[in-house]
């Protein structure tokens, strides 16, 4: 029994020896602050200067060697590395899975519980350049700062981009780190910006709460005009699919996404102009609790994001209802001001208003500034409330405001029915087709109407065609002579579409100038990247691609 003792106290004795062994023998640290500022030369090629700052753990490997991943055209000639100015040896023995140096830490290895800083200079990478797939005006590049696997805890990360010289502050854009990094990145989105010591323009994103074993992209799109053309790497057909020809298998590949691809640039067209006529911005769509009450129409219509000519179309009918405004002219549509305005107008109504009170400035530019304060106003009211249960709730006071005209009795009831919820009833998809389906016999027109169409002109109790050019005062009520329905909802339905084609133009070219403001596209941000393993003093990834569709190989494996 005392043999048998002494020898199972051996062995559990040596695997833990064994086990300690192995665990001091693991990288394993802390990237405590991480800096890398990051030249775009105007010669179309990028330079790197990193400072890196270890904390390595304590029974932890020696940090001898830090595996640096790089783009793949970088200069190895270019590229050194020092300690407080003392330099370092720099070799291919990269042992991580892409492309990299391996930077000899030598007499500056960092020990177990020990704190080290290091420098490293790449001098030139090229082939970072591509084309921009939205703007044929811009070129695009990404770069993603050093990772490691073997990183643990919280990393400072600062990323400095410096944008080629004389260029300025409106030609570049910078492409979100949230929507290109595969961690959450926890810093500043929109980058800070600055000009430094040599004039040019720079875009800095930071973060105190950063991982040193995740991978964060960055992104800008740069005039071609600051850089020479040659500088913008023109991808082959291959390379653009990702198709290796040499074998039957990439052949099969190759076939199969010729014939996805025959249907993908009509889909993409479709999901533009689908895109482009949400001008709503997300936020709103961030669900939250509750009904939010007490919207007028218009709201409720910019809630649903209903067509932006008949939004007008409700906007003008509400100016005209309160006195505000007279049509004068429907071809080019012109409007009489009434001076001072009605007390009783909202915000958007007066905004619309200011957009035709210059008969000599074309209202559509003013139209999309009113848009987009009233896209923005409706989003601040939205905060808080679920989008979903308050579209439903204006739904139901739409179709309610629908049963009871078509349940009318007369037509006088269902006249005065219509005047009252006109603007709600034109939240129905389905608007032009039940308006000509409920007025088909007679309607009593609302003495208001002369002011919205200036084929009647109303005057006492009498409704007629246009005999003069004198202007009836504002009254409220119903003509007491009718007119056939289908002329009245002509009126109404044929009233949207000159809207949409004597003031906006294109209704989809107007949408978009609104959400390219309320509801941007997403910086161009299409590349994919690989993450590697850790390793070699801390194995790292650094990846430049841009919206091509490029692959990143970035670092992996391990000492």
């Amino acid at each position: 029994m005392k043999r048998r003792f002494l020898v199972f106290s051996l062995t559990l004795l040596l695997v833990f020896s064994l086990m300690t062994n192995v665990a001091a023998q693991s990288y394993t640290f802390v990237v405590t602050n991480e800096v890398v500022q990051v030249f775009w030369n105007s010669d179309g090629t990028v330079s790197l200067d990193y400072l890196l700052s270890f904390q390595n753990d304590e029974g932890a490997h020696v940090i001898d060697f830090v595996d640096l991943g790089l783009p793949p055209d970088y200069d190895f000639n270019s590229i050194t590395a020092d300690v407080s100015g003392d330099p370092l040896t720099i070799s291919t023995d990269f042992q991580g899975t892409g492309s990299g140096v391996a930077v000899d830490m030598g007499s500056y290895a960092i020990q177990p519980g020990q704190n080290g800083t290091l420098h490293v200079v790449v001098g030139s990478i090229s082939n970072m350049l591509y084309p921009d797939t939205v703007d044929k005006t811009l070129a695009s590049g990404e770069f993603a700062p050093a990772y490691w696997n073997t990183a643990h805890g919280v990393t400072t990360l600062t990323v400095i981009f410096h944008l080629p010289p004389g260029i300025t502050p409106e030609q570049p854009k910078w492409h979100s780190p949230v929507l290109a990094s595969y961690g959450d990145w926890t810093g500043n989105a929109d980058p800070q910006t600055s000009i430094d010591d040599q004039g040019r323009i720079t875009y800095t994103w930071q973060s105190s709460s950063a991982s040193g074993s995740v991978q964060y992209t960055f992104g800008l799109s740069l005039p071609r005009t600051s850089i020479p053309p040659n500088a913008v790497y023109k991808p082959s057909f291959w390379e653009t699919l990702g198709i290796n020809p040499n074998t039957l298998f990439s052949w099969c590949i190759c076939g199969f996404f010729i014939l996805m691809f025959l249907g993908m640039p009509i889909l993409g067209v479709i999901n533009e102009k689908k895109r482009k006529m949400k001008y709503l911005p997300p936020k709103i769509s961030i669900e939250g609790h509750g009904i939010k009450r007490g919207l007028t129409a218009v709201e409720a219509a910019i809630l649903m994001e209903t067509p932006l000519d008949k939004v007008m179309t409700m906007i003008l009918f509400g100016v005209v209802k309160k006195g505000a405004a007279t049509v004068i002219t429907k071809d080019p549509l012109k409007l009489e001001l009434v001076q001072p305005l009605p007390e009783d107008l909202h915000d958007y109504e007066k905004d619309f208003l200011k957009a035709f009170s210059d008969p000599n400035v074309l209202p559509k530019k003013g139209l999309q500034a009113m848009t987009i304060n009233l896209v923005k106003a409706v989003g601040d009211k939205m905060k808080g409330f679920s989008q979903k249960e308050s579209v439903d709730y204006y739904k139901t006071i739409m179709e309610r405001a629908w049963v009871q005209i078509e349940a009318a009795g007369t037509p006088e009831v269902k006249s005065d029915l219509y005047e009252k919820s006109l603007e709600w009833t034109m939240l129905d998809n389905n608007y032009d087709e039940r308006t000509r389906r409920v007025f088909t016999g007679p309607v009593f027109i609302p003495i208001w109407w002369g002011h919205y169409d200036p084929t009647y002109r109303s005057s006492g109790s009498t409704l007629s065609p246009k005999v003069g050019t004198g202007i009836p005062s504002m009254s409220s009520g119903r003509s007491m002579n009718s007119v056939p329905g289908s002329t009245f909802a002509a009126s109404v339905i044929t009233g949207v579409q000159n809207f949409s084609s004597k003031v906006l133009g294109s209704v989809g070219t107007f949408t978009s100038g609104v959400s390219s403001s309320t509801n941007p596209i997403p910086k161009p941000t299409s590349s994919v990247s690989y993450r590697g393993g850790g390793g070699g003093g801390g194995h790292s990834c650094a990846c430049a691609c841009a919206c091509a569709g490029c692959a990143c190989a970035c670092a992996g494996g391990g000492r």
